[in-house]
């Protein structure tokens, strides 16, 4: 178990900025940084780091908390992986007492796949380096390839022996459990006869070992080293919890700096092109691993940079066929550039056959928007025939159409139009009648899911119930975390009476702070929080204000409890929203909030009073209401007593009763 001390040392060492910039490319908005939600599919901004309140959130979700939250969030981490993860950032040593056998079982299903999968990570590679067979096989092969030793071990490369249960046998042997080494993939059971046999799944293959975006290992593919045909030459994990082929991309981990720096990502296809242009210094490069580019994964780089180049081998077919990908970057609102290499080649072969500042100038020359490429590859083809350049323009056009943009569309149309030769006017033409057609589309496909559903009978919708005590509970929480330890001049309404007998209020004048206002009012009523959460994040404020008579933020933001840091930065957050839309300079202003500072505290006080002196007039109510019913005499001056404090608070409010 991690230390209390370590725990505290990294909440002061790590910067929240830094490590969301790793999985999001941030932008300055006022004091705060804005970015595109890692967690939907966006266009505009909604998700918004404080780096002075060292907290984020996610407007679009409502999702929101402190660095160790947006790990568990947005890597799936245990709280523990998540301090382990920014203690090695931040080179801050690990202090741990041991862990008790109930805490070692509490780990989850998924932990155990990504501890498996480490495990094999950590294995594959210590064959590779440091055993007979893998320096002998798998290192050479690496070597062969122009792999130097620092790119091995910056990918972690391996590789597993040509035995049938090598791997296996040495994971049960460190205590693994088969069943998570068969949910990874890592091996395969046969069954069948009086015991089940184990294979190793990538036995005589040399290893590639996938990592998330973060650094955890989430599979690995593996190339056969032998001309067998019947085997594949690459082999990847199969799907399961962790490993989702069409989410990820190859070389992400190593390269989402560079990408983020350079505001560019190269797009390639295989683990060999990352790991070659690594080595040449291009860095900010990542593979689709040989699937037909997915949206997601296109969202993945979306993060980091605008801007996607293209890297095609010179493969003629092999470039046909993978046109559908432009089209998949155009429609995400990125900017996209291709370059194809020399026939015959492609990123690996390039890479190693030219020197370093070669291939940049190579990259940096070759590279072509989206409409001069498409009309490079297929105006041979057209280039006499007027049907077909025709076609031509109309597949331009229909690229085009994915950009969700107005102004780009028509940037490209104007560009279109000077390759092509042809009216802008016609290609409007096209492209609006495109457009209408892929909305007639989409609304005729609404309408078919609709009519396939069984009608049912029409109702009126019911209006969800306003729970009146969680909102001024709130409000209560929220005053307390941003304006608790403010100082503010109060007015106290006393029951008196006037000349003729009657029940007046009286005003009297005092200083308090806003912290101590409401917890001797709460004190006062012995009121107590019907909601937990609230009520444990106000017991946390007490229990500093007896120690240290101020609030700290900071200590509710790192709270172990994720419901506590959660609606501490939720409530924090709320507050910077404005920045996202620009109020001010829309010339929308914010009320100076220390001007009905003093109103704001009474109110809360006020309302919550009221609201419980309803719940307990109607409490009483319908216990003489089964009084009556029983034959027994109903008491209603309780009540009248309540009534009568009602009318008192609605008068200090300013309400008409």
């Amino acid at each position: 178990m991690i230390t209390k001390q370590t725990i505290d040392l990294v909440f002061e060492t790590a910067r929240l900025e830094e490590v969301i910039g790793e999985f999001v490319q941030l932008k300055k908005a006022g004091s705060n940084f804005k970015g595109l939600s890692p967690f939907t599919d966006e266009k505009t901004p909604s998700f918004m780091v404080s780096p002075v309140k060292q907290i984020w959130k996610d407007f679009s979700t409502g999702k929101g908390g402190n660095v160790i939250s947006f790990l568990m969030e947005h890597e799936h981490f245990s709280y523990p992986e998540a301090i382990k993860w920014l203690a090695k950032k931040y080179n801050i040593e690990i202090e741990e007492t041991e862990q008790s056998d109930e805490q070692k079982q509490q780990i989850n299903e998924r932990e155990s796949m990504f501890l498996v999968s480490k495990f094999a990570k950590d294995y594959f590679h210590d064959v590779l380096m440091n055993t007979q067979k893998g320096r002998a096989i798998g290192l050479s092969y690496f070597k062969e390839r122009g792999f130097r030793e620092d790119t091995i071990e910056k990918f972690d490369l391996g590789y597993c022996k040509d035995e049938w249960d090598n791997f296996t046998k040495a994971a049960l042997d460190k205590g693994y459990d088969l069943k998570y080494l068969k949910s990874t993939g890592l091996t395969i059971v046969k069954e069948g006869g009086e015991k089940d046999r184990m294979f190793d799944r990538f036995k005589g293959r040399v290893m590639f070992p996938i990592h998330s975006m973060s650094g955890r290992i989430l599979g690995f593919g593996g190339r056969i080293l032998t001309n067998d045909k019947k085997a594949a030459k690459y082999l990847n994990s199969p799907e399961s919890d962790i490993y989702h082929k069409s989410k990820i991309l190859y070389g992400l981990y190593q390269a989402k700096k560079e990408i983020a720096k350079q505001d560019n990502c190269f797009l390639v296809e295989g683990y060999t092109d990352v790991i070659s242009f690594h080595q040449s210094g291009i860095e900010n490069v990542v593979a689709s691993s040989g699937t037909a580019l997915t949206p997601e994964q296109i969202r993945l780089v979306n993060r980091l940079t605008n801007n996607i180049t293209v890297l095609f081998d010179g493969d003629a077919a092999g470039i046909r066929a993978s046109l559908r990908g432009i089209d998949l970057i155009l429609e995400q609102g990125m900017n996209v550039k291709v370059v194809t290499f020399p026939d015959g080649e492609d990123p690996d072969s390039f890479a190693k056959s030219n020197s370093d500042a070669d291939l940049k100038k190579y990259l940096e020359e070759k590279a072509q928007d989206f409409i001069e490429f498409k009309v490079s590859l297929l105006m041979k083809d057209a280039q006499n025939d007027p049907i077909k350049k025709a076609g031509l323009i109309r597949d331009i056009v229909t690229s085009i159409s994915k950009i969700p943009d107005g102004i780009q569309r028509e940037v490209y149309v104007q560009e279109c139009a000077r390759i092509m030769d042809i009216s802008e006017r016609v290609i409007f033409s096209e492209l609006a009648q495109l457009i209408n057609k892929g909305q007639k589309d989409r609304s005729r496909s609404q309408q078919t899911q609709s009519f396939q559903q069984p009608l049912k009978p029409v109702k009126e919708p019911e209006k969800p119930k306003v729970d009146t005590l969680f909102l001024l509970e709130k409000e209560i929480v929220r005053i307390l975390l941003l304006y608790g330890n403010e100082e503010i001049e109060l007015a106290n309404w006393v029951h008196s009476q006037d000349k003729y007998g009657r029940p007046i209020l009286e005003k009297e004048e005092y200083t308090n702070t806003v912290s101590n206002e409401l917890y001797l009012n709460l004190q006062e009523d012995e009121i107590e929080f019907t909601n937990e959460t609230f009520r444990d994040v106000y017991f946390e404020i007490i229990h500093q204000l007896n120690q240290d008579e101020q609030i700290s933020i900071d200590r509710l933001i790192a709270s172990e409890n994720t419901e506590v840091s959660s609606l501490v930065t939720n409530i924090l957050m709320d507050e910077e929203k404005y920045e996202l839309s620009d109020w001010e300079r829309k010339e929308v202003f914010v009320t100076d909030i220390s001007k009905i500072l003093p109103k704001l505290v009474t109110d809360a006080i006020l309302n919550l009073r009221r609201v419980l002196i309803e719940v307990k007039i109607n409490a009483i109510i319908k216990e003489a209401q089964e009084a009556e019913a029983e034959d027994q005499a109903p008491d209603f001056e309780e009540v009248t007593n309540y009534i009568e404090l009602k009318k008192l608070l609605y008068e200090k409010l300013n309400r008409v009763i």
